[in-house]
């Protein structure tokens, strides 16, 4: 009974450790409405993102994976978390920012045969522009972003393998140019590929039915999608962490500035 309870307290704790590590509210943009929602299967889990601004004034978008589920996940999970804040933080562009977490979680794969497949992970690093809207990313083996303009829909497809697996993996970077109004969905499997009682899959068309078909502002749609999952039969909670970011796209507005005697400008509007 003691060591029950000595484990649960374990648990409990590694779990308030980790939420400790995703950022506490998302960023206020002068270009753009950005907003989260994640749901742990366990309590303890893979998933992980985070939003930087990186050096260069850059907003930097982070999504991703870690193989397998719960506290050994979270572990390696918080690894991996912390050396993308590393590299992030030094300036590091996009593509070596992912060659260089590669590495490193293969160096912790080297290191044991038995394990070496838990030291892996799906990413998605991307990183806008705020004044042009350009966004440069990597995705290595993350499912598909979804890009929705008026009634057209877009995919930004893998550019690489998952991380972790091998020592010189072809990544490839491209860009996306984002336009006013569009909206970005992020999403881990842990969304898609939930199943009903039925075993029938939640799955990539019914996500990007409920993208193009839905007119709520960020926040409400976040919570939409997951009432979705809900109305589908989806386990609650979920037998796999589920983890969404939305981001809408508006123009670009100037900080706020004062006039000569200290009256303020008109304030643009902000999320």
């Amino acid at each position: 009974m003691n060591c029950e309870c000595g484990g649960n307290l374990e648990i409990t704790l590694a779990r308030n450790v980790q939420q400790l590590l995703f950022p506490k509210s998302s960023p206020i943009c002068d270009w753009c409405c950005l907003g989260v929602k994640n749901r742990m299967a366990r309590g303890l889990g893979g998933d992980f993102f985070d939003f930087l601004t990186m050096p260069d004034g850059c907003q930097a978008v982070i999504l991703g994976d870690v193989t397998g589920h719960g506290l050994h996940a979270s572990v390696v999970m918080s690894l991996l978390y912390g050396y993308l804040h590393r590299c992030s933080l030094n300036n590091f562009s996009p593509l070596e920012t992912v060659l260089e977490t590669n590495h490193f979680l293969q160096s912790f794969a080297e290191r044991s045969q038995k394990y070496d497949h838990f030291f892996s992970a799906t990413l998605f690093f991307g990183s806008i522009h705020p004044k042009n809207l350009e966004m440069q990313y990597i995705n290595c083996g993350n499912l598909p972003p979804l890009v929705k303009r008026g009634e057209h829909l877009f995919t930004l497809n893998s550019t690489g393998p998952p991380i972790g697996f091998f020592d010189q993996p072809e990544i490839e970077l491209r860009t996306f140019d984002f336009e006013k109004n569009d909206r970005l969905l992020l999403y881990t499997d842990g969304i898609a590929e939930a199943v009903n009682c039925e075993k029938t899959p939640f799955g990539l068309r019914r996500l990007s039915q409920i993208l193009m078909n839905t007119d709520l502002n960020y926040l409400d749609f976040l919570e939409h999608i997951f009432e979705e999952m809900n109305r589908f039969g989806t386990p609650d909670p979920p037998e796999d962490d589920c983890t969404a970011i939305v981001m809408d796209f508006h123009e670009f507005m100037p900080p706020v500035r004062s006039e000569p005697g200290g009256v303020p400008q008109k304030k643009a509007s902000t999320a």
